[in-house]
């Protein structure tokens, strides 16, 4: 028997390696794991045939094309669409032997932090099926935690990997920007989206980040690695500095459990000799959100033009050209993605343009200015994921702001492009809590050290307790 809850990637290779079990049988466990549960969690949209990878089997976010399978970003606007090519993410798992178990719900068009935006319904936790499993990427996260796959790959814009995996207990990495490709990534933000792993342990993100990252000529944006990714061993913080910032102790929206978890997780880190010591980032605090929700709409609100009835997925009938545009985007995209581009054709018209989004780039200079100072004196900055745990699903939907500052600790270093890191932390009331690891551009294994080294020290155990 093959225990998909707890078996990790890297243990899956080592049993394949050794001919223990081979590739189709692991595909075959996982895709039997989403079959007794995927319709309590909803964390796949679909499943896939095994295809003949020759490595561990993984879970894709749907907005990620993949060639032959199809790929809607949680839409209905993309209702039926399978793209005829592979993202090169897709590619590169493929090229490593990966074989697709299935896409993974996500808020629509990745608009959101709990995955009750999606079109096809949501995403459930596993810790608690009420309870919503985070967003935008909480169909990754749920399948990974729930033991529907060994790892998988989500999407980061302002906190959709980090902030799942810390509501899951999962393992989750946002990459540095331009580090992993984003061709053939259904795009919301651009200057923002970034595709990135989430795994069972910090290991095992470092092993999937190796096969993803590096320069593609499909995307301009991308670039060479400066170092190999290397996975980390030491259990020892000797010598490193973490900085915490001192305006995260005045937000009222940390629970008292996240807090203390935090906390513990801090000593936990003094006393593998790590130095700890306070920094600043007062504007980060200030302006994050609302500089954020400035600069993601305007980009989505760009991208999202291409969706017309005329070159993608449904059209609904009309007499003129202008009105199937309109009904057909009216039918085809839900509240979230209608919110975000009203928003952002505002902040980008005639005589707003420099008001709004101009101001707020002007603002993201400061923002990744603050975090550049602040990573001169420290190795890596450390807050919570998440100031909550896992909410009951619907306790938000209805309050558009509140759903908003469950990001409210991510989005300053997505602003600045830094590399940031989930790992889990303990449990409050029963539920999983993150700890965010924000390191400096292309400070990758410095996270990857920091994060190994305080996941062996927390001993946290992320099979939920009624899965057990």
């Amino acid at each position: 028997m093959i225990d998909t809850l707890r078996l990790t990637a890297e243990e899956a290779l080592g049993l394949i390696d050794s001919g223990e079990v081979s590739a189709a049988e692991l595909h075959a466990a996982y895709t039997a794991a989403a079959g007794e549960r995927n319709d309590e969690l909803h964390a796949y949209l679909r499943l896939v045939d095994y295809d003949g990878g020759a490595g561990v089997p993984i879970a894709l976010k749907d907005v990620i094309s993949t060639k032959g399978v199809g790929t809607t970003a949680g839409s209905k606007i993309l209702a039926g669409y399978t793209p005829v090519f592979d993202s090169t993410v897709a590619a590169r798992c493929r090229e490593a032997g990966l074989s697709v178990i299935g896409k993974t719900n996500t808020d629509e068009f990745a608009m959101g932090s709990s995955t009750e935006n999606s079109s096809y319904g949501p995403s459930r936790n596993p810790w608690d099926p009420s309870l919503v499993p985070g967003g935008s990427g909480g169909g990754t996260a749920a399948a990974v935690s729930g033991g529907l796959a060994p790892w998988g790959l989500g999407s980061d814009t302002g906190g959709s990997i980090k902030q799942p995996s810390a509501l899951c207990g999962n393992v989750g990495l946002r990459p540095t920007y331009g580090t992993v490709s984003r061709f053939g990534i259904v795009a919301f933000a651009s200057s923002l989206d970034q595709i990135g792993p989430v795994g069972k342990t910090v290991r095992d993100v470092a092993l999937l980040y190796s096969i993803i990252a590096g320069r593609d000529t499909n995307d301009s944006t991308t670039v060479e690695l400066p170092e190999h990714v290397h996975l980390p061993v030491s259990e020892s913080l000797d010598g490193l500095k973490i900085g915490i910032p001192r305006q995260m102790w005045d937000l009222a929206a940390i629970e008292p459990g996240v807090r203390a978890s935090f906390e513990a997780a801090i000593e936990a880190a003094r006393g593998l000799g790590a130095e700890i010591g306070d920094c600043d980032l007062p504007l980060s605090y200030d302006y994050g959100m609302p500089c954020y929700y400035l600069i993601a709409p305007a980009e989505a609100s760009s991208n999202l033009a291409r969706y017309d009835g005329v070159r993608y997925g449904p059209r609904v009938d009309a007499p003129t050209y202008r009105e199937m545009v309109e009904s057909t985007r009216d039918a085809g995209f839900g509240d979230e993605p209608k919110r975000r581009i009203m928003l952002g054709t505002y902040a980008l018209s005639a005589g707003y343009y420099d008001a709004y989004y101009g101001q707020a780039q002007r603002v993201r200079t400061l923002l990744i200015r603050e975090h550049r100072e602040a990573l001169e004196t420290f190795d890596v900055l450390a807050t919570p994921t998440s100031p909550t745990v896992a909410f009951p699903i619907g306790e938000r939907a209805s309050d558009p702001l509140a759903m908003y500052a469950c990001d409210v600790m991510t989005i300053p270093s997505c602003l600045a492009g830094l590399p940031g890191l989930n790992v889990p932390s303990g449990l409050s009331d029963g539920l999983p809590v993150g700890l965010q690891l924000i390191g400096r551009q292309f400070g990758e294994n410095t996270l990857f050290r920091a994060g190994h080294a305080l996941e062996q020290a927390l001993g946290f155990d992320g099979v939920p307790e009624r899965l057990r």
